[in-house]
C-alpha cells in the first residue's frame, strides 16, 4: 500500500486511452473504499470501472477491447491467472495493479501467478514510515485476523523489513 500502484496503473490507463485505444477498467467488487465505480488512488486521481464478483466476468465483458485494466487484484480468485492468460493470447494488452504480500508478508491471491506469467512486471515500493528505506510489506496497525480488511493509513503502515520485524517484535510483546 501507498506505493503508488493504482496511480501507475491509472496513468497508464489514460495514456492508451488519449492514443484512441479501447480501454477497460475492472476492479473487485469488495473494493468501495473510495467509489463503488471507479478507481481511485489514494491521491484522489480515479477512473471508471466495472465492479466484478470474479475473473470469470472479464471474458464476459471484454469485447473489441485493446487494453485492460485491472485494480486490486489481490482481491481475486485464482482464475485471474487463466483470465489474463486467454486475453494475452487474443492480442489483448492486459495492466494489473495489486498487492504482492498480504499484512503477513505472505504472497497474495492469484499475484504470485500473474508474476509469473506477464512480460514484465513493475514492482513499486512504499517508503517506511519509520526509517524511509524502500518499505517492504504493509504493516497491520489494527487487531484482525481477516486476511482482507480494506483500510488506509488509520489501519496500515508501510514499513522495511527491519522495521516490520521490530513492530513484530512490539506487537507480541
Amino acid at each position: 500500500m501507498f506505493s503508488g500502484k493504482t496511480e501507475e496503473l491509472i496513468r497508464r490507463l489514460k495514456r492508451a486511452k488519449f492514443a484512441k485505444q479501447r480501454v477497460e477498467i475492472f476492479k473487485p467488487s469488495i473494493d468501495v473504499r473510495y467509489s463503488e465505480e471507479e478507481v481511485v488512488s489514494h491521491d484522489q486521481n480515479s477512473i471508471m470501472s466495472t465492479p466484478i464478483e470474479s475473473s470469470s466476468a472479464i471474458l464476459l465483458l471484454a469485447n473489441d477491447i485493446d487494453v485492460i485494466g485491472i485494480d486490486e487484484a489481490q482481491f481475486l480468485d485464482e482464475g485471474l491467472v487463466d483470465v489474463c492468460n486467454q486475453l494475452a493470447n487474443r492480442g489483448i494488452r492486459v495492466i494489473i495493479a495489486g498487492l504482492d504480500m498480504d499484512y503477513r508478508g505472505i504472497p497474495f491471491g492469484p499475484i504470485p501467478g500473474l508474476c509469473a506469467i506477464a512480460d514484465e512486471v513493475t514492482k513499486v515500493h512504499a517508503i517506511c514510515v519509520k526509517c524511509g528505506s524502500l518499505a517492504y510489506v504493509s504493516h497491520r496497525l489494527v487487531e484482525s485476523d481477516k486476511r482482507v480488511l480494506l483500510g488506509e493509513t488509520q489501519e496500515y503502515e508501510p514499513l522495511c523489513r527491519e522495521c516490520y520485524q521490530k513492530a513484530l517484535k512490539e506487537d507480541n510483546a
